[in-house]
């Protein structure tokens, strides 16, 4: 039986791209405990999901970007990690290895329905308003 649900992981190199004011330690690595975090980003054309080696959603480097991709309003939940990749499992693993490899910043899904579907409420942190 098909998923009920379809999510997408976009690789495009316009929305990876490299932050100089997004948390760009030397030698980035999960393994050795190096932060990442995800947020789920309330924007004006939807819900996206995304993963990010930056601390905060509101980083100078980070907020640039998003406005670049012409997301200029959004309010924002820090969701765990460890149930984003509960989730996701293997499109997660290719997304933090990218993030690994140097990304900053990469979108996991774009799917308002599924994203819904797949997070309560209680597991949302406080949300973030950000308007450029």
């Amino acid at each position: 039986m098909p998923p009920k649900f379809t999510f997408f992981v976009l690789g495009l190199d316009d929305v990876c791209v490299r932050n100089p004011h997004c948390g760009n330690q030397p030698g980035f690595n999960l393994e050795r405990g190096d932060t990442m975090r995800s947020f789920l980003l309330l924007t004006e054309t939807g819900p996206v999901l995304l993963l990010t080696k930056c601390t905060s959603i509101t980083e100078e480097g980070l907020v640039e970007h998003l406005n670049g991709r012409g997301i200029e309003k959004f309010i924002a939940f820090e969701v765990p990690v460890s149930k984003v990749h509960e989730l996701y499992g293997i499109p997660f693993e290719v997304v933090a290895a990218d993030i690994e490899r140097g990304r900053d910043m990469r979108i996991l899904d774009y799917n308002g329905e599924h994203i819904f579907e797949s997070f309560s409420f209680d597991e949302l942190g406080t949300a973030t308003p950000y308007e450029h």
